[in-house]
């Protein structure tokens, strides 16, 4: 992969959004330790050997709650979910590009965001996973290239502030996950059962990790 330095190309951000309520787990996703620390940190330090500089978005009342060892972006724009949190990334830092990681996909690992990175589309708003699911574009797992800025404001003029729909609308690139399963999100306690089984399987593989 060619280095930022060498194509002038965009310093790439990280950024993992815990900010939200989770509403439907009936616990806060970020703190669940999948991998023995909570989520937030473990997606917070993957992104650190794949990107620039890291951030933990959060919601203005849980800064204090987060580790001092991390750095925090908080919401500038409010009630607003994961658009808010990628606005305020961009105000921050308008001229870097966004590797958004959500913190409610405990499988998801530094080889599918490496490759993410690895086919990068420059030319294009914004580069993404097709989602196993139902074949639409995975937002929470999206390297936003700096001119999505002004897009992502032009929808909220619009009244629109969901960022699959940002992406259906504008030119991105989508690529297939090589892992499908790295894609898996976690929102209520039944799918929370089923991610720990694959973690157990995993670890028991004689290859895992």
């Amino acid at each position: 992969m060619i280095s930022a330095e060498q194509n002038n190309i965009s310093l790439l951000n990280g950024l993992v959004l815990a900010g939200g309520k989770s509403r439907r787990m009936g616990q806060d996703k970020s703190m669940i330790a999948w991998h023995g620390k909570p989520q937030h940190y473990t997606m917070a330090d993957v992104l650190t050997s794949l990107s620039n500089k890291v951030y933990i978005s959060c919601r203005p009342e849980q800064k204090h709650d987060i580790d001092s060892r991390y750095t925090v972006l908080e919401d500038a724009y409010t009630d607003l979910g994961p658009y808010g949190a990628i606005l305020s990334a961009f105000r921050a830092e308008p001229n870097a590009a966004w590797l958004i990681t959500a913190c409610d996909l405990p499988l998801l690992d530094h080889d599918t965001l490496r490759y993410l990175i690895q086919y990068r589309d420059l030319t294009k708003v914004a580069t993404t996973f097709k989602s196993p699911h139902d074949e639409l574009p995975e937002p929470l797992i999206t390297i936003w290239e700096p001119r999505s800025y002004q897009i992502l404001l032009s929808f909220l003029s619009e009244g629109r502030t969901c960022p699959r729909k940002a992406l259906i609308n504008s030119d991105v690139s989508i690529l297939t996950p090589p892992d499908p399963t790295a894609l898996m999100n976690v929102n209520t306690p039944e799918e929370m059962e089923m991610a720990k089984q694959i973690i157990k399987q995993r670890q028991r593989e004689p290859h895992a990790g």
